[in-house]
């Protein structure tokens, strides 16, 4: 069993990956996007553009997370310093073109340092016989996005350019690299690509990973529309500043409430919690269309989008055993392939067949209780990985 002592720096170093990997490697640019509109003209389709190919450099990302002749350990620090040197790159470079480079790599190394911080912290926290602290690894993500929001707020205020924010932000991000040393140390054996999951957990992986991805659709519909619906009825430039770091401090709490909840709840069940209330938040503008509706579905997707995501990895943890690392990347490529699917789906029923934004929120709760239904029963554990 690992040294308790050494947990907190455990949990110190598992927060500043995720906050670097997802909060600036992938979240960054949803608050640099109106500063890049505004002091270079980028327009809306140029920035569709480049968050897609941040989606599909995710999806990339997990599908080979699993597979890579490298350790965790390794994959984590090749992971977070990509994500340094792209993040640099989109304000050294001014080309549309390489920026959709740069940022489908930062999509890539995100999704690795996802997958390599959730089987190196889970694992090691599991052994000390603490993982309920995984609350405080996770909340990582929300405060990396709190940490980008605020930062680009103050820019905007300030009139930086976004060029120069996004290399404050790979500067940080390569401090904070460091940051994140106590990771580096710890010895894990990459999974070899010629080995599988145990075949009698077929049926049960495959349906964690199903369900998974169903979140994953669920989840990006309302978070690329639901912006689109509250600027219809308020268009307030100083509240949707406010609005991202918000949401991440949201993300970030959320986490921590749920660790101490699975002191006393199983993890299923606040899985089907969280899934649940994310359905109902979903729904509720498409139901009752206000100001009122959509700031409830906010609390409800920024509430728990990041609780289900911990407990998503948990699981994988659990279920997978000594293969957890592939299920884990099976599970971030499903969500990834989910979060694919969505906008595209609604692209081409609106087109087609003239859907609404109200009817992709409809398509999106079905989805998460469609989730819920595959969650109901419970999924088999083995043996974790030391």
């Amino acid at each position: 069993m690992p040294n308790s002592s050494h947990t907190p720096a455990l949990i110190w170093a598992g927060f500043i990956s995720l906050a670097l990997a997802m909060g600036i490697g992938r979240f960054a640019f949803t608050p640099l996007l109106p500063i890049m509109q505004k002091d270079i003209g980028l327009g809306l389709a140029q920035g569709g553009w480049l968050a897609s190919a941040n989606y599909l450099g995710y999806f990339a990302g997990a599908l080979t997370a699993a597979f890579l002749p490298w350790s965790a350990s390794t994959l984590l620090r090749v992971g977070l310093l990509l994500v340094a040197l792209t993040t640099a790159l989109m304000g050294w470079t001014s080309t549309w073109s390489t920026w959709i480079a740069w940022r489908s790599i930062a999509g890539v190394a995100s999704a690795w340092v996802l997958v390599a911080t959730a089987s190196l912290c889970l694992a090691r926290l599991t052994a000390a016989g603490t993982p309920h602290k995984a609350g405080w690894v996770f909340a990582g993500v929300g405060g990396g996005i709190a940490f980008a929001g605020l930062l680009c707020m103050a820019a905007d205020l300030r009139g930086v350019s976004s060029s120069h924010t996004w290399l404050k932000l790979g500067g940080w991000t390569a401090i904070g690299l460091l940051a994140t040393y106590p990771l580096w140390k710890i010895p894990t054996n990459a999974p070899s690509a010629s080995t599988v999951l145990a075949r009698g957990n077929d049926h049960n992986h495959f349906r964690l990973i199903l369900c998974y991805g169903l979140f994953g659709f669920g989840y990006i519909l309302p978070a690329t529309f639901l912006p689109a619906q509250a600027r219809i009825l308020l268009n307030d430039e100083a509240i949707f500043g406010l609005a991202w770091p918000v949401f991440g401090l949201a993300a970030a709490v959320s986490t921590l409430i749920c660790g101490l909840l699975l002191k006393r709840f199983s993890l299923r069940f606040l899985w089907l919690l969280s899934q649940l209330l994310m359905a109902v938040g979903v729904v509720i503008p498409a139901v009752l269309p206000s100001l009122g509706s959509i700031i409830i579905a906010a609390v409800c997707v920024g509430g728990t989008f990041m609780v289900i995501t911990m407990l998503g990895m948990q699981q994988a943890h659990n279920s997978g055993g000594t293969r957890a690392r592939v299920l884990i990347a099976n599970l971030t490529a499903a969500f990834a392939l989910g979060q694919l699917a969505g906008p595209v789906m609604f692209s081409l029923a609106n087109k087609h067949l003239g859907a609404t934004l109200d009817g992709s929120l409809y398509i999106a709760c079905a989805a998460l209780l469609l989730s819920c239904l595959l969650l109901l029963k419970p999924f088999p554990e083995q043996a974790p990985a030391q």
